[in-house]
């Protein structure tokens, strides 16, 4: 018997490891002067990467 696991933990880790990701990222932009790193930016980029990552992987 196998099991898909709980969607609470999977959508939590998506979030997390998108807030992780994006953050890298915004760090890089505002490294180089192309995007402030803002607490705005942030939320945005990481809903970005969630809804990407949950449309492409996620979603059953």
């Amino acid at each position: 018997m196998t099991s898909d696991g709980d969607i609470r933990v999977l959508l939590a880790l998506n979030v997390v490891l998108s807030l992780l990701f994006a953050s890298i990222v915004l760090w890089g932009l505002d490294f180089i002067g192309e995007a402030e790193f803002t607490l705005r930016n942030l939320a945005v980029g990481t809903l970005a990467v969630t809804v990407v990552t949950y449309a492409t992987v996620l979603r059953q």
